[in-house]
Parts: structure tokens; C-alpha cells; sequence
């Protein structure tokens, strides 16, 4: 009960306008040194921060993390609680910007994906990191971003990387099967409604994915935990292996929540993350 209370109030001091700002504002500013608006392509929205830690292990993992905002809204700058909170795991920590509807649409902010994902395996070990270790992460539209990385070979090759370069996936609160599309708006971000197939990561599941960690609120009306379900149970029903991870009581906006440095008392959110990453780390280096 005491922590579904906090998870409650976190989770509508993130949601409201002023709770990102002070969750950054009480974000460790040691321990870390960022390295900010490096470019990763020619546009203004394709640059991306990497966060390195201060006690960094030979052959770190890499971790690049793609925030959310409907594909419509965001910035790297108010997700410094996320790359300080992987950062504080010995993890290096890449936050891309990516393009946002208007103008872009589907599949211009997943390209985007591709060319970060490129960036981090080109330049990992300048770093310290290793690029045998890269992973993909997102929360909400982010998650979509870097399942569609992970499921769809083709964003990838087209960067010249390969899904094969990925060592797994992290979706927090991603929408992997969200058809049909009611929103007027993702109509117009998703168009033409005839090639909707192709905006579904779960469409392009295959046993060659990487292993995933899909991670939920059971308490999500933004997007329904259905998602990650059926996206877990089409993986491992395919072949692949995909760790699904609900957690009671908890909304949207509280499942990233719990990343933040001063709330990590309201989740074991960071701690799955971690242990999801080692392990794979552990299994790769068998």
C-alpha cells in the first residue's frame, strides 16, 4: 500500500509540467560526465547527449535510450535523470533526439533510431564502451522506436548496422500492437492508413530478435499493457526470449518514474533494467 501510494504521487508529479524539470533539478550532477549535442546526421533534431561514468569497467554496456512524447513532443535535456540513473549502474548511456510530428511522420523518427544506433556502434569504445554490448531502450513512443529497430531489419541495414549489432531491448510502456489507430492525430503520423502493418513492431517478430525485457504498468491507460503481452508471447512463441515484467498499481508516467534519482524508493524499475542487462552481458561473454 505504501509504495502504490508513492508510485501514485510520483507518477502525477511527473505527469505534470513542472515534475520533469525538478526531477532533473534533483538529478546528481557527479558521478557522470555528459558529453552533450553531439551530431549524429546533418539535422537539427539529430543530435544525442552520452553519459559516461566516472567508475567505468573495461568494455561498459551501452545502452542507447529513446524517450517518449507521442512521437509529437520531447527533448534529451529533460531525460538527464535517465542517463544519470543508467550512468549510475556503470552503464553508458546515449539519448538521441530524434524528428517529431509535425513535420516528420512514421518512419522518419525510427530512421533517426537507426542513425543513433550507428553513431553508438561506431563510437562506443571512444568512450569506453563496448559495441559487442550495445542495447536499445525506450519508454512509450520511444519503446516503439527501438522495438521496430530491434523487429525490422531494415532500419538498421539501411544505417549500415544489422540487428545483429543489437544485444537486446529494453520497452518500457511501448506500443508494439496498437492497431487500429483511432487517434486523428497518429492517423496523420502513421499515414497512409494502407500501410499501417508496417508501423507494428509485432509484425516483424522473428526467433532472431534480441533478447528483450518488456516492462509495464498494469495500471497504463496511455498505452494498454496488452502491448507488451502480446509482443512478449509473439517472441517467445517464435522462438526468441522475451522477459515480460508487470507492475501492479502502476500508470504510464510511474513506470519511468522510478528511474528518477529522488523516487527510486516508489519501484524496482532500475534494478530489472540492470539485472536484465548484466545478464545478457554475462550470457554473450559465455
Amino acid at each position: 500500500m505504501a509504495r502504490a501510494l508513492v508510485v501514485s504521487l510520483v507518477s502525477g508529479l511527473l505527469a505534470a509540467c513542472s515534475g520533469q524539470f525538478w526531477a532533473n533539478a534533483l538529478t546528481p550532477r557527479w558521478g557522470y560526465d555528459r558529453h552533450a549535442d553531439i551530431a549524429y546526421a546533418d539535422g537539427d533534431r539529430q543530435r544525442l547527449d552520452v553519459y559516461v561514468p566516472d567508475r567505468l569497467a573495461a568494455g561498459a554496456p551501452v545502452v542507447v535510450f529513446f524517450y517518449g512524447g507521442s512521437w509529437q513532443d520531447g527533448d534529451k535535456a529533460g531525460y538527464r535523470f535517465v542517463g544519470q540513473a543508467l550512468a549510475s549502474r556503470g552503464f553508458i548511456a546515449v539519448l538521441p533526439d530524434y524528428r517529431l510530428y509535425p513535420p516528420a511522420r512514421f518512419p522518419a523518427f525510427v530512421e533517426d533510431g537507426a542513425r543513433a544506433v550507428a553513431w553508438a556502434l561506431e563510437h562506443a569504445a571512444d568512450y569506453g564502451g563496448d559495441p559487442g554490448h550495445l542495447f536499445v531502450a525506450g519508454h512509450s513512443a520511444g519503446a516503439h522506436i527501438a522495438a521496430m529497430l530491434a523487429a525490422d531489419r531494415r532500419y538498421l541495414a539501411a544505417a549500415g548496422a544489422s540487428v545483429g549489432d543489437l544485444a537486446g531491448l529494453v520497452g518500457m510502456a511501448g506500443p508494439y500492437d496498437f492497431l487500429p489507430i483511432e487517434d486523428p492525430v497518429l492517423q496523420a503520423i502513421f499515414a497512409p492508413r494502407a500501410a499501417w502493418a508496417r508501423t507494428q513492431p509485432i509484425h516483424f517478430v522473428t526467433g532472431e530478435a534480441p533478447p528483450m525485457l518488456l516492462m509495464h504498468g498494469a495500471a497504463d491507460r496511455t498505452v494498454a499493457p496488452e502491448n507488451s503481452r502480446n509482443m512478449a508471447s509473439r517472441v517467445n512463441d517464435r522462438g526468441g526470449e522475451a522477459r515480460l515484467k508487470i507492475y501492479p498499481e502502476t500508470t504510464h508516467v510511474g513506470l519511468i518514474a522510478p528511474l528518477a534519482a529522488p523516487l527510486r524508493l516508489a519501484g524496482n524499475q532500475l534494478d530489472d533494467i540492470t539485472d536484465f542487462v548484466t545478464k545478457v552481458v554475462s550470457d554473450r561473454n559465455r
